[in-house]
């Protein structure tokens, strides 16, 4: 990455000529390997299991990325017990030990970039910048762990003395790591959302196991690979593919863990909650479960602003994103012409090979989430006013992938049930508003509560942050009304159904989710 250039969600619209060549470059090399078979990882070796499943490109089916293993119960276990050995070791390392690796291991995702960015493009269906900021996103994760672990100096502080008479007192607060953490990530940043736990995880001490979605096993392959090469003892960071139904739940089942970081859907997530708790005690577990984010467009608003980051928040990464814009209030002064503005826009976007220097949006990620798109189109187009969108593309190139266009709907019931529920596609409902105060009434009334946006005066702005119940807010922003977030910036996490912490990743709060306290006293 050129050293003038940054690469974020908010800066990648407008990349240097040399990010593009070096895609070009890695994209050459991904292809000529495509197909090749690939372990799990237990215990710092290729692990190999009888049954096999082929991840294919959601861009053309045909196509073959990779063979990876179907593990089940016992290769559960084996990763859990090699997690289990490594645990003390690790734990007892000195903190500055554990620190210098872990920045050792985001310079090998750095140096990695390109070729894992690839490999994702063609895996999730991200548009290059996307896939870039997602593998950028998780080497920047593991240095704000490491940073706020060195802020801190290692979560070791002297309390206060007691107050004996002929007796010194010393008191010392210290954040322990739990034991083995399991990281279950999702596919549509398979990264970000997995080096980021992963990496807290490990730098507060713990060991980890960690499973990716079924659908995007290559990226998080590539990714742990980077953890190995970064010097990671054997044992400490095990990679496990297979299904959820078997291998995850044996994972989630078990009493081998200590504590859990799931990102995913609300319904998948509450599951964990419940099986989790199935133990003999309480056990860390933290969940970001999605969201049904809303923007609000005051009558003050600059229009072409908003309908800007409105559209690059609603349809990047084909609206499947938990932070995607998916529902949009507008007072009613300003909506015929920011409705108009959002249609041309969103006619503007180029569909097709995500790999593609021009395209913005790819498909989507699989076949169920191709027929859930048909199925709301149906049901939107019955219910309401399809404004643009509304079909999947079929033809030439399209044939063979899971493209759907991006999709605007007016004229829906206030009560239709779709205005709350997550479909996480590339779809988005607009409505007008008789006032500001209508509008955040709206915005709240969901049981998510993950990322908001809103585009009017300043003072309006401050209005909005006051009121608004949402973890992750921006005011008047062009680079997306709703989407963006980066560790130092913009730490992410969600309230009510959307997380369970209460605390943002990339955020002064988050490490210390993976340590209990320990208060030592010593009498002299």
């Amino acid at each position: 990455m050129s050293e003038e250039f940054k690469l974020t969600y908010a800066t990648m619209f407008n990349p240097p000529e040399e990010l593009h060549k070096k895609f070009e470059e890695a994209l050459k090399k991904a292809k000529a390997d495509l197909g090749k078979e690939y372990g799990m990882i237990i215990n710092g070796h290729d692990y190999y299991v009888t049954e096999k499943f082929e991840d294919r490109s959601p861009s053309n089916t045909d196509q073959v990325l990779g063979v990876f293993q179907k593990g089940g119960v016992k290769d559960a276990q084996a990763a859990l017990e090699a997690a289990r050995k490594a645990f003390p070791k690790w734990s007892h390392m000195d903190w500055k030990e554990r620190v210098k690796i872990l920045y050792h291991v985001a310079e090998r995702i750095d140096e990695r970039i390109y070729e894992i960015a690839a490999a994702m493009a063609m895996e999730v269906g991200k548009n290059r910048m996307e896939a870039l900021g997602d593998v950028a996103e998780a080497a920047d994760l593991v240095r704000y762990a490491c940073s706020q672990m060195e802020k801190n100096n290692g979560y070791i502080v002297e309390m206060a003395h007691d107050p004996l008479v002929g007796y010194k007192a010393t008191n010392f607060s210290v954040l322990k790591p739990y034991g083995v953490w399991l990281v279950i990530s999702p596919f549509n940043f398979p990264n970000a959302l997995s080096g980021g736990p992963t990496g807290a995880a490990l730098v507060a001490g713990n060991t980890v196991v960690l499973k990716p979605a079924t659908d995007t096993p290559w990226s998080v392959r590539l990714l742990a690979e980077c953890f190995q090469e970064g010097g990671l003892p054997e044992g400490v960071l095990n990679f496990v593919t297979g299904p959820g139904s078997t291998l995850g739940q044996a994972l989630i089942e078990s009493p081998l863990v200590d504590g859990v970081t799931f990102t995913g859907s609300y319904d998948v997530g509450m599951s964990i909650f419940h099986d989790f708790g199935k133990s003999s005690y309480v056990r860390p577990t933290i969940l970001e479960l999605g969201g049904k984010n809303p923007g609000i467009v005051s009558k003050h608003a600059d229009l072409e602003r908003a309908a800007i980051g409105i559209v690059r928040s609603a349809f990047g990464l084909q609206g499947q994103k938990c932070s995607a814009c998916s529902r949009v209030y507008a007072e009613e002064e300003v909506y015929d012409k920011l409705v108009a503005r959002l249609v041309d826009l969103t006619n503007k976007q180029t569909i097709g090979d995500p790999t593609d220097r021009d395209t913005l949006l790819g498909p989507v990620i699989n076949k169920k989430a191709y027929e859930d798109y048909q199925k709301y189109v149906e049901e939107l187009s019955k219910a309401g006013t399809i404004l643009t969108g509304g079909k999947v593309l079929k033809e030439g190139m399209y044939a063979k992938g899971y493209f759907c266009a991006p999709t605007l709907v007016a004229d829906l019931p206030l009560d239709h049930p779709l205005w709350k529920t997550e479909m996480f596609l590339p779809i988005t409902t607009v409505t007008k508003v008789s006032s500001l105060d209508q509008a955040m009434e709206l915005a709240n009334d969901v049981n998510y509560g993950l990322t908001a946006g809103f585009y009017g005066t300043l003072e309006e702005a401050q209005w909005f942050f006051e009121n608004i119940q949402a973890g992750v807010n921006y005011a008047n922003r062009p680079q997306g009304a709703t989407t963006g977030a980066w560790p130092g910036f913009q730490p992410f996490g969600g309230w009510k159904g959307s997380g369970s912490s209460g605390k943002n990743s990339g955020g002064v709060y988050y490490l210390p989710l993976y340590m209990h306290e320990q208060i030592r006293t010593v009498i002299e």
